[in-house]
């Protein structure tokens, strides 16, 4: 089921048109084991208000598809080798320097190197700026974000799962990222802005080549990485359009 709230109410979208656009049965894959995703929401920087929601409402939407079952934590000591043979994929919304050992350092990339999913969402690449072999996993640095507003972006890959129920042009309110440290040769663009519906001329606009990422894909050993730089507020995790991004992002990373 896709979840959107009325003033203070949360009320449930039909059941029936969420299942059918996110392309699976929830009542088979109750029958069998979901697979489970340890959501990483530790803030070493910038804290965001969504946290708290977004920790509930992702639960709620790997249990209402049946894709997933959702473990929410903010302790960054579960990062170690025994704790993550439970998950099958991690999740991270986090900020700043994570209070990682070098040792669950290690733990971190072997669990991707041999398989298992690795999504970040939003901040997830204001992380680690110190540790270079995590900002090749996700992608890329955030580097400021010149726009909070209504803005258009485009679809670069229709036929991927995490974007194939979009319009190949639509509009969104969020805070929008540009990065550094990104090339579109290596990774797997599924979103970028419209150029044409914000102002390039602002201070804070970095990027010389005007290209700006908001989705993409990529693999690292035998794993696959997922990242979406949408999701910075209630608004945006309410819209059942980021809702069947994100889960069906999450989908593709576990191999489901």
């Amino acid at each position: 089921m896709l979840i959107s709230r009325k003033g203070c109410l949360v009320v449930w979208l039909s059941a029936a048109t969420a299942i059918a656009a996110w392309g699976s049965n929830a009542v088979a894959q109750e029958k069998k084991s979901r697979p489970k995703i340890l959501y990483l929401t530790h803030s070493a920087d910038f804290v965001h208000d969504v946290l708290p929601f977004s920790e509930s409402l992702l639960q709620t939407l790997g249990e209402q598809s049946g894709s997933f079952e959702s473990v929410a934590t903010r302790d960054c000591s579960l990062i170690n080798e025994g704790y993550l043979k439970e998950f099958s994929g991690l999740v991270f919304y986090t900020t700043g320097e994570l209070p990682f050992s070098d040792e669950q350092k290690q733990a971190f990339l072997d669990f991707i190197k041999s398989g298992k999913a690795f999504v970040g969402i939003h901040s997830a690449t204001a992380t680690f700026y110190k540790w270079p072999e995590y900002g090749r996993i996700i992608g890329a640095y955030f580097d400021l974000h010149p726009w909070h507003q209504q803005v258009g972006i485009k679809v670069e890959d229709p036929e991927h799962p995490a974007v194939k129920h979009l319009a190949p042009s639509f509009k969104l309110q969020d805070e929008i990222y540009q990065f550094k440290d990104f090339s579109k040769e290596k990774v797997h663009v599924l979103l970028r802005l419209d150029t044409n519906s914000v102002d390039l001329t602002k201070p804070t606009v970095h990027r010389t080549d005007k290209y700006f990422a908001n989705a993409w894909t990529s693999e690292y050993g035998k794993g696959r990485v997922f990242y979406t730089a949408l999701g910075h507020g209630e608004d945006v995790w309410l819209d059942p359009r980021f809702q069947q991004h994100l889960v069906n992002g999450i989908r593709w990373a576990l191999r489901e």
